[in-house]
């Protein structure tokens, strides 16, 4: 790739180092975007072994770009999120991907397009660690950081895309026993507060 380009590029995908996420990370400050992306990533390569046929290699790619858009749009909850707000993410990654040369812009249009069709095995597995990430990182956030409508989202939010594996349902049911055991410690802490 042509060092302009590679430069050019580089400066947008900085921008995920700098917008930050509804979370909240276990020292009390905002999530990245980056740092979800990151992380998403080494989930993905800690569950080849469940997922031997798949190619992981793509998972990880999926989990690196999914959210390139919102170097742009900046981070939308997905409790917010609203099909316009989608459309017009997708609609300036595909901007974004314009200006790389090829083979990138095809490559990466190819597999936006397989993670929005949510078909293969691996847009599966991307978008159900995608989920989990989220509702692990809530978890390791303090309780107060949590939004009332959150603690239900702990219970469902990720189930319909979990339901692919035996795995992820497995991995999803673990998540929620964490999100309770947390809630449930508050309201002991609370009570002794109370006292």
């Amino acid at each position: 790739m042509d060092s302009r380009a590679f430069l050019d590029f580089l400066k947008v995908a900085e921008k995920l180092k700098c917008n930050t996420r509804h979370s909240y990370t276990s020292s009390g400050r905002h999530e990245s975007v980056a740092e979800h992306s990151w992380r998403l990533a080494v989930m993905a390569y800690f569950v080849r072994d469940e997922f031997p046929e798949a190619d992981i290699d793509k998972v990880i790619q999926m989990c690196i770009f999914h959210d390139m858009g919102e170097a742009i749009t900046g981070d939308i909850p997905a409790f917010d999120k609203t099909s316009a707000d989608s459309d017009h993410e997708a609609h300036v990654m595909d901007k974004l991907l314009d200006t790389l040369p090829e083979p990138y812009c095809r490559d990466l249009k190819e597999l936006f397009a397989e993670m929005e069709a949510l078909e293969t095995l691996e847009a599966k597995i991307y978008k159900a660690l995608d989920k989990l990430e989220a509702l692990i990182q809530h978890n390791e956030a303090d309780l107060s950081t949590w939004i009332p409508l959150e603690y239900d989202l702990q219970m469902t939010y990720g189930n319909k895309e979990c339901s692919f594996s035996e795995y992820m349902k497995e991995l999803r049911d673990t998540v929620r026993e964490d999100s309770k055991k947390k809630v449930r410690q508050e309201k002991i802490s609370n009570t002794m507060d109370g006292e």
